[in-house]
């Protein structure tokens, strides 16, 4: 070899070199397809185009064929003087003759004309055409068994229809030779088979040029139809034909009625062969129908299965012209997908959608049955598949889809697996869809960034954790928020003898909808106004509760999103977009003006301070009923309101139920003592007596909402409740909290978290530490060179723990720190949290918590009771305990919570004075919370739930005390968050905002209030409403209240710091818990409160807190009609407060009592 040239530029090219000369060698490719046969294989095999083309013009041909014998069957009318092509006929008297005799002579001597079967009249020009095609197939048979000869000649030679091409093609070849055999007959009708044959192969040449997959039900039962087609065909052919040699000569309409006469029944003798060559046909066309038909039902039976089982498809002419959203998910399962189909058949512009589940599993049989039911029959189409799959993802249409929903698989125990399953499925959809809108759910935060691209993204850990949290400081949010996204009527309860059942069912219908402030009714008249005046104002006239607005101008550099009470500094403008709580929307509402007020709609509204002596018109008789509203509260101000604990004197029990609702067109009822009354009208109240005895208890008016706020007004109602420490920046203040370890004394901070456990976090503004707190000292139990405590207890905090129990450092955690942590609560209110973990986190997580002030973690579980008791059991606030993912019953889906239910009630077992929040994956698992066998109440409400379900309600497990009390949750609440996002495509944010995870500048957070017995002047919930609006900008949003049951089992129940029971220096030697006033308003209360006790304890566990009092109380969430209606203390008012980023902030003002003692803002 010499050296190789350096023109020679291609190195794909082999090069040699010789004598300094550059040769360059072509090499060709697949040559072994330039053969012959190779060539002809392409064509006719392997093309697909051109391969359906020959499989058409092949079946034309057969049928063809068909027709022509047909035609010389109708042409051929006297079959008696047949004979060949130019011979002469022959002697016909015999048969002449016995065509003259009677049917039953003939058959006793029949005689047959064999030349009537051996020969036909056929036209020379019939001929020629019948040799032509006769030709093309016999070329193109032999041709095909050339191209398919793999080495037996004989297995071509052989098979069934290479014979019937020889058998109908071969005799016309020979009439060529032989002109007389032009007359011969040849059994041309057997060419139905071979089109049948050709059917069959056109399919899956049909099938591999279009690309599509079409369903193998239809096209088994096209063969099935041509297979008795061909039956048919060839038994009238043969009978007419045999028939020819007999007495009685039928033409094909005879022939097909005898044959299907017979093939149906065994004939009714009108028309019978009368020939033995005619008989011994039939029987065997009897017997080739016995052994062909069932072998083809067969088929077609085992087809029907598989397609039940792989479920339907949603042909392109419907999603052309329906409309349809898929699916996709790895298992379906029953409750997830009624969740599903209830949520969004809820909205009346959903009705007419069609529903496509897309899934890879077979269903199962609860699922078959629900598909089987009419309004779902209609409406859902199952197919199996997968998304991973282009040919499934056609089958489903999801090009044509208005979106798709793509749900993580709750049954996966690794729920990252689960995740990805999910990420690949969005990708997939993405690559075949990408026009098409997602709604992903997934359980990871840290995997948001995959799917980051879809439309929206519900993240499962984020949600559960950031809610689980705000339960922990707002009771009952997780009941809230649940009822917030479940789409309900509010007809749940209707039939209950129990107010606070109805009142609390009918409250639950509340949801959040949105509208234009220029297309408003609602709003429309407060354009210009303040957004505080604007919310109070809607409420008193139309019962609904402003919370939030999009502004349609936004400061430069802001972000689009949704302000929750910007407070009064947001001027209401045309096109901003109102956000409001109702029992429906505007446009699904009707306006009627109350006859019955004394104050007719031409008049203004009198002033608020004017009803504030009395009772209102405007307030007593709200002018329309919609529906309920909700107590929202939301804020502009910056106030850290102190904690209020009442006197240890005082008898403190909750006495408030449910609160009556008033017909619009009705007059005011007047309720018993109990309830939240509506003021009544009764002219008796006017009395100089009443009003005599009213004077001494009468409180300071409330002040009217003004329509603009100035800095004055803000002194003024704030002057008397705000002292020189209130009106002091936090970051000003000292920590005046007496730290006890080294590691608590680094500065506590406002910033944002430096850094954070996953990428994609949103940016809080909350408490942090200076300086980054040792990772020694992040474990509570265990002694370092920093401290040396060895339980919490040691720590000697000043404010009670919050205990969060898990299987593992979830990244979610974050989510559940970070509203406990939030800049808008105040330093000294800060609870430590304790994060007790059955297994060690890593260090990427311990060093995301460890800028945060007062959280640690230890390794334990809530099945040790040492562990427990080492994390501060018996100094905790909250102890939230997380549903574990590893579950011990792998074989039973509703037992999944078993080992979560039965560690709570142990521990609810020894600390039955703690408030737990417990997490469950099955919602009909939590009647099992705090469960006592002999609760009367409980299966009063267990008898209840099961009426409400028979009724057609899917959140019937809304009156469980636990539930309503907002002491258990399941996370698969939070999945209609995703379904009312196709139609309320902002609800995500909302929610967002209204747990803290996201922040938004000017925008308000979710708190909450101590309504005490100093507020008893207020008297309603309008008024207070007034009173919140007036002074501190919050907006009420709803109520949890709590209501005694005296025929319960009371050894469960202790006294709670948010909701004050009656203590033992209140009880009265006759048992009773209430004194005075309280006492009187217990009056005609179903449930009361049992005597209070002092217990001793008989063992160091029971001994660990002091018993403060024992009592029976149910917790519920409601939203109150309108603002008419009284309330009692020892009620929660759930309310948003509201920050600024802007440097100028109003002055915060507190509701004031006569004790000097303010309602607790946290």
């Amino acid at each position: 070899m010499g050296r190789v040239d350096c023109n020679c530029r291609d190195p794909s090219k082999i090069i040699t070199c010789e004598d300094h000369h550059c040769y360059r060698v072509r090499v060709e490719y697949y040559v072994n397809e330039n053969t012959f046969k190779e060539r002809l294989q392409l064509y006719f095999i392997k093309n697909q185009r051109s391969s359906l083309r020959i499989r058409i013009a092949n079946l034309f041909f057969k049928l063809l064929t068909c027709v022509l014998y047909i035609f010389r069957v109708v042409t051929d009318l006297n079959p008696t003087f047949a004979t060949c092509y130019g011979c002469k006929v022959g002697n016909k008297t015999e048969f002449l003759w016995s065509a003259t005799r009677t049917e039953e002579a003939f058959q006793e001597d029949p005689i047959i004309n064999w030349d009537a079967i051996l020969w036909v009249n056929r036209p020379t020009e019939l001929w020629a055409v019948q040799l032509i095609l006769a030709l093309i197939s016999l070329t193109e048979a032999l041709l095909m068994a050339y191209l398919g000869y793999k080495g037996n000649i004989w297995q071509q030679i052989l098979s069934f229809h290479f014979i019937l091409e020889l058998v109908t093609t071969i005799p016309f070849t020979v009439t060529i030779l032989w002109p007389p055999f032009r007359n011969l007959f040849i059994p041309v009708f057997l060419n139905c088979w071979l089109a049948k044959r050709s059917l069959e192969n056109m399919f899956n040449d049909l099938h591999r040029a279009m690309q599509k997959s079409q369903s193998a039900l239809s096209q088994q039962l096209t063969i099935l139809s041509a297979t008795l087609l061909c039956l048919v065909f060839t038994s009238v052919c043969g009978i007419q034909h045999f028939q020819r040699a007999g007495h009685r000569h039928l033409n094909l309409f005879q022939s097909t009625y005898y044959v299907v006469v017979t093939f149906s029944t065994v004939g009714y003798g009108d028309f019978v062969p009368d020939i033995w060559p005619s008989q011994l046909f039939m029987v065997i066309m009897i017997c080739v129908a016995l052994i062909v038909l069932p072998t083809q039902f067969e088929q077609l039976a085992f087809t029907w299965m598989e397609r039940q089982k792989l479920g339907g498809s949603y042909s392109s002419h419907r999603a052309q012209s329906e409309k349809h959203v898929v699916v996709c998910s790895t298992t379906l399962h029953a409750d997830t997908i009624m969740d599903f189909l209830n949520e969004f058949y809820a909205h009346p512009l959903l009705q007419d959608y069609y529903v496509v589940l897309l899934s890879p599993m077979e269903l199962d049989t609860t699922m078959r049955m629900i598909l089987q039911v009419p309004i779902w029959a209609q409406r859902v189409i199952y197919i199996q598949g997968s998304c991973l799959k282009d040919g499934d993802l056609a089958r489903a249409r999801m090009a044509e889809a208005e979106a798709c929903f793509i749900l993580a698989a709750r049954s996966y125990a690794d729920k990252t697996a689960a995740d990805e399953h999910a990420i690949l499925r969005s990708w997939a959809v993405k690559d075949f869809a990408p026009n098409i809108p997602q709604y992903v759910q997934i359980f990871r935060p840290e995997n948001k960034l995959h799917v980051k691209f879809a439309e929206h993204v519900v993240c499962e850990d984020e949600f559960k954790y950031a809610l689980l949290a705000n339960n922990c400081t707002c009771p009952g949010a997780s009941t809230l928020v649940t009822l917030l996204l479940h789409t309900s009527r509010g007809q749940e309860g209707q039939q209950s003898a129990e107010e606070w059942h109805r009142l609390y069912g009918k409250c639950s219908g509340n949801e959040i909808y949105h509208i234009v402030l220029g297309d408003s009714r609602f709003f429309g008249e407060y354009e210009g106004k303040s957004f505080t005046y604007a919310s109070f104002h809607s409420h008193r006239k139309y019962g609904v509760a402003l919370v939030g607005v999009r502004p349609a101008e936004l400061p430069e550099f802001y972000e689009d999103t949704i302000l929750l009470n910007p407070g009064p500094r947001h001027i209401m403008k045309k096109d901003d977009t109102c956000y409001y709580m109702s029992i429906t929307k505007e446009e699904n509402s009707a306006f009627v003006v109350n006859q019955n007020q004394n104050q007719s709609p031409d008049q203004p509204p009198k002033e608020a301070s004017t009803y504030s002596e009395n009772i209102t018109t405007s307030t007593a008789n709200p002018v329309s009923a919609t529906g309920c509203t909700s107590a929202i509260t939301l804020s502009d101000s910056k106030s850290n309101l102190k904690d209020v604990h009442a006197h240890t004197g005082a008898a403190l029990t909750n006495i408030t139920t449910t609160m009556t609702t008033q017909s619009t067109l009705g007059p005011p009822t007047i309720s018993s003592a109990n309830h939240l009354e509506i003021p009544s009208n009764n002219p008796n109240l006017l009395s100089p007596d009443i009003l005599n005895q009213r004077r001494g208890s009468r409180r300071p008016s409330i002040l009217p909402v003004p329509d603009m706020f100035t800095s004055s007004s803000f002194s003024i109602s704030g002057e008397d409740g705000i002292d020189g420490e209130d009106n002091e920046s936090d970051d000003e203040i000292d920590d005046d909290v007496p730290w006890r370890s080294p590691s608590e004394k680094i500065a506590i901070v406002k910033g944002f978290p430096p850094v954070s456990p996953f990428i994609g976090v949103s940016p809080t503004l909350c408490f942090l530490l200076k300086e980054k707190k040792p990772l020694c000292c992040l474990q509570l139990a265990q002694v370092c060179e920093h401290c040396s405590y060895r339980n919490a207890k040691e720590y000697q905090w000043q404010n009670k723990t919050i205990i969060l129990a898990a299987d593992y450092a979830s990244n979610g955690i974050y989510n559940f720190i970070i509203p406990l942590r939030a800049h808008f609560r105040s330093k000294t209110s800060l609870n430590p949290i304790i994060l007790l973990l059955e297994r060690r986190p890593d260090i990427a997580f311990l060093d995301a918590i460890s800028y945060f002030p007062l959280v640690y973690w230890m390794l334990g579980s809530i099945d040790c009771l040492d562990d427990l008791l080492r994390a501060g059991i018996t100094l905790a606030e909250n102890v939230v305990v997380v549903n574990k993912e590893l579950s011990n019953s792998a074989e039973e889906d509703t037992l999944a919570d078993c080992n979560t239910i039965v560690a709570v009630q142990t521990m609810f077992k020894f600390f039955p004075s703690i408030r737990s929040i417990t997490e469950l994956s099955q919602s009909s698992n939590m009647r099992f919370m705090q469960f006592r066998a002999h609760d009367k109440y409980a299966l009063h409400l267990s008898k209840m739930e099961k009426r409400e379900k028979e009724r057609g309600s899917h959140i019937s497990y809304m009156f469980r005390l636990p539930f309503a009390a907002g002491n258990v949750f399941s996370a698969s609440m939070l999945d209609t968050l995703l379904y009312q996002a196709f139609v309320k495509d902002y609800v995500i944010t909302f929610v967002r905002l209204l747990l803290g995870i996201d922040q938004a500048p000017g925008s308000g957070f979710l708190t909450s209030m101590k309504i005490t017995k100093d507020d008893m002047w207020i008297r309603t919930y309008g008024r207070l409403y007034q009173k919140l609006c007036s002074t501190t900008c919050e907006i009420p949003i709803g109520i949890y209240r709590t209501q005694d049951t005296s025929n319960a089992d009371t050894s469960h129940y202790e006294e709670e710091v948010v909701t004050t029971t009656a203590t033992a220096s209140s009880t009265s030697a006759s048992g009773l818990p209430i004194k005075g006033v309280a006492e009187a308003n217990l009056r005609g209360v179903t449930y009361r409160p049992p005597p209070a006790t002092i217990r001793k304890s008989s063992s160091c566990l029971g001994g660990c807190t002091a018993r403060k009092g024992s009592s029976v109380s149910s917790l519920l969430f409601s939203c109150p009609v309108f603002g008419s209606h009284s309330f009692y203390p020892f009620t929660l008012s759930i309310t948003v407060g509201i920050y600024f980023f802007i440097p100028t902030l109003f002055t915060s003002a507190t509701l004031q009592h006569k004790s000097q003692k303010k309602i607790t803002n946290r």
